[in-house]
C-alpha cells in the first residue's frame, strides 16, 4: 500500500507501522481503532491524489476510505477509524490575516491563530474549552463551540469559505451565493454542477421538513445542518461541511470572519441550592445579555476541596492567599451547606465602567431571588471560579486512579427553560448506576457536560456505557433538546441520529451522503449507514 501511493507521486509522509499507528487509534474519547495507514500530507495537491487513487482503487478494495484528523481531540471518536488517516499536521500556514478575515490551513493550532488574529486587535470567538490544544480543521468539523457560544455563536457562523477536496479527487471553493450565482452553477456540466443540482433539489423539495427538523435549542452539532444551507434567498454548502465530521469531503483551507472582543469584563458569581427557580433565574440573566453564562455543580466544589494542591498549583497562587480568598464561600457552606450550582455570568463593555454598569444592574435586579451573589471586582478574583469550571475536569482525571473519565453522555443540550425538569429527571437515571461524576456546561445554552467516572476494563462498566447513554438521549429527545452541542457524533451517537431525527430526515442525510460521496470513501461509519451497539461497545479502548 505505501509504494502504491508513493507511485502517484504523494510527497508527504507515509507511516505503517505498528509503532506510528498506535498514535492513531486514540483520540481524548474512550475509544480505539487501529487504522490501516497513516498519511502527513505535504499539500492539497497530495490530497487530491490519494482521494482520487482510492476512489479510483474502491471496487478492487471496499476496505478502502479515508479519515481526517487534525488535533486529535475530539471526545466522541469521530477521527478515529480503520482508513487511511490523513493527519494533516504539516497543513498548518496562517495565509492571511486582516481586521476582518482569516484564511488558514486546517492543521493551524487554534492557539496560534489567536496569537496572529489578536495581534490585528481581532479574534474567532468560537471559543472551545481545548482551544489550547485543538486545531482549526477539527473546530470546522465538529462545529465546534464553547463559552461565548450564547453571544457569538458557533464555529459554523464564522466560517464564511471553505476549500475542500471531493470524491472525484478535485478541490472546489465553497461559500455563499446569491440566486443568481446558484443558478449558474446548476448548469455546470461537472461534479460541482450535479452537486449543486442535486442539493438544490433535496433541499427545495423538502424545505419546511427540513427547517422543522432544526433542534430547539442554541447549538447544535449532530446531524447534516441541511437547515443552514438554503432560505431561498443564498445557497451557502459551506455551512454544510461545517460539522460533518469529514463525511462529505477534505478541507484544505478555511476563511474565518473575526471581530473586535470587548476587553473589560465583570463577573457574577450567584449560588443556588433550589432548582425550582432555575428556569426564571435564567430567564433573568439572560434578559441582561451576559456574554457568558456559565455553570458546574456542588460535585466539582468538592471535588476541588478534595484536591486542593492541585488546584491551588494551577491557579499559581499560595495556599493562605487562595484560602483567604474563599472565606466568604466557606462561610456562606457552613451556614447553608454546599450549593446545587454555582452560577456564573459574565458581563462585558468597552470600558471598566460600561461592564461594571452591565454587572450592577443585573445584580440589582437579581436581588429578586434572595440568593447569595457576589460581583468579582477585579480578574484575579474572577479567575478562581473560572478555573474551577475550567479545570476541575483535568483534576478529576489526574485523581480518578483506575477509574477514568468517560465522555460518552457527555455534551447534551435542552432549551434553558426547561432544565428545571429535566436536571431531577437526569439525576435519577445517573442515581441508578451510583457513578462518581460532575456536571458543568453552558447554562445560558441549556448545555451541559457530564463525566463519570468508569473502569472500563470492567465488562459491567461498558456495558453500562450502552445503557446510561441510550436512557440519557431518550430523557433529552423527550425535552427536544440534541445529544450534542459542541462534539459531535462520532462513534458513539451516530447510532442515535435516526430516532432523534425520525426516519425521514434521517433519509436525506443518507441521501446527502450519497451526493457528495457516492462510494462512501470518507470517514465511513458517522453520521450514517453507522456502526452497531456491538461494534461501538467492541471499540472501547480497555485500558482508557
Amino acid at each position: 500500500m505505501e509504494a502504491k501511493i508513493r507511485d502517484i507521486g504523494f510527497e508527504g509522509e507515509i507511516f505503517g507501522d505498528a509503532a506510528s499507528l498506535i498514535k492513531y487509534e486514540n483520540d481524548t474519547s474512550l475509544f480505539e481503532i487501529r487504522p490501516k495507514l497513516a498519511v502527513k500530507p505535504k499539500s492539497a495537491e497530495d490530497i487530491k491524489k490519494l482521494v482520487s487513487f482510492v476512489a479510483n482503487k474502491k471496487a478492487e478494495d471496499p476496505t478502502l476510505s479515508v479519515t481526517a484528523r487534525a488535533a486529535g481531540t475530539g471526545m466522541a471518536g469521530g477521527a478515529l477509524n480503520d482508513s487511511i488517516i490523513i493527519d494533516v499536521a504539516n497543513m498548518n500556514h496562517i495565509k492571511s490575516v486582516t481586521a476582518e478575515r482569516a484564511v488558514v490551513e486546517p492543521g493551524v493550532f487554534y492557539r496560534d491563530m489567536d496569537k496572529a488574529t489578536k495581534e490585528k486587535g481581532v479574534i474567532m470567538p468560537s471559543f472551545p474549552a481545548s482551544r489550547n490544544i485543538c486545531a482549526v480543521g477539527g473546530m470546522t468539523g465538529t462545529n465546534a463551540s464553547g463559552e461565548m457560544t450564547l453571544t457569538y455563536g458557533s464555529t459554523r457562523d464564522w466560517v464564511k469559505r471553505l476549500r475542500v477536496v471531493l470524491s472525484d479527487g478535485n478541490e472546489y471553493e465553497f461559500s455563499s451565493l446569491t440566486v443568481a450565482e446558484l443558478e449558474d452553477k446548476k448548469k455546470l456540466t461537472t461534479f460541482e454542477g450535479s452537486l449543486y443540482r442535486d442539493m438544490y433539489d433535496l433541499l427545495e423539495s423538502n424545505y419546511d421538513a427540513v427547517k422543522a427538523a432544526k433542534p430547539n435549542v442554541s447549538k447544535n452539532s449532530t446531524g447534516y445542518a441541511l437547515w443552514s444551507v438554503w432560505d431561498r434567498k443564498t445557497f451557502d454548502l459551506s455551512k454544510l461541511f461545517v460539522g460533518s465530521e469529514g463525511t462529505l469531503g477534505i478541507f484544505t483551507e478555511i476563511e474565518f470572519a473575526l471581530i473586535k472582543p470587548k476587553e473589560h469584563r465583570k463577573l457574577i458569581v450567584i449560588f443556588l441550592r433550589d432548582l425550582k427557580i432555575l428556569s426564571a433565574l435564567i430567564e433573568k440573566v439572560l434578559s441582561h445579555k451576559p456574554e457568558t453564562f456559565e455553570t458546574y455543580d456542588d460535585r466539582v466544589i468538592k471535588f476541588i476541596l478534595r484536591f486542593l494542591p492541585d488546584f491551588i498549583k494551577t491557579m499559581g497562587t499560595g495556599l493562605i492567599r487562595l484560602g483567604l480568598s474563599f472565606i466568604p464561600e466557606i462561610i456562606m457552606v457552613l451556614k447553608g451547606g454546599f450549593p446545587r450550582l454555582v452560577l456564573l455570568a459574565e458581563f462585558t463593555g468597552e470600558t471598566d465602567e460600561e461592564a461594571s454598569q452591565k454587572a450592577q444592574v443585573a445584580f440589582a435586579d437579581l436581588k429578586q431571588f434572595h440568593l447569595q451573589m457576589e460581583i468579582m471586582q477585579t480578574p484575579k478574583e474572577s479567575e478562581r471560579f473560572w478555573t474551577m469550571r475550567h479545570e476541575s475536569f483535568n483534576i478529576l482525571r489526574k485523581h480518578s486512579g483506575k477509574n477514568k473519565t468517560a465522555p460518552f453522555i457527555d455534551d447534551i443540550v435542552v432549551a434553558p427553560e426547561k432544565l428545571p425538569l429535566f436536571m431531577p429527571r437526569l439525576d435519577k437515571i445517573m442515581a441508578e448506576y451510583k457513578l462518581t461524576y460532575t456536571i458543568q456546561g453552558h447554562i445560558g445554552d441549556g448545555n451541559f457536560h457530564i463525566f463519570p467516572l468508569m473502569n472500563l476494563h470492567n465488562a459491567r462498566d461498558r456495558d453500562i456505557v450502552m445503557e446510561l447513554s441510550q436512557k440519557v438521549f431518550d430523557l433529552v429527545f423527550e425535552f427536544d433538546g440534541s445529544m450534542s452541542a459542541e462534539h459531535n457524533d462520532g462513534l458513539i451517537r451516530t447510532a442515535y441520529l435516526r430516532q432523534m431525527y425520525g426516519d425521514k430526515i434521517y433519509r436525506l442525510f443518507e441521501e446527502t451522503k450519497n451526493i457528495f460521496d457516492p462510494k462512501n470513501i470518507f470517514n465511513p461509519g458517522k453520521k450514517v449507514y453507522g456502526h452497531s451497539l456491538e461494534y461501538i461497545k467492541d471499540h472501547i479502548d480497555k485500558v482508557y
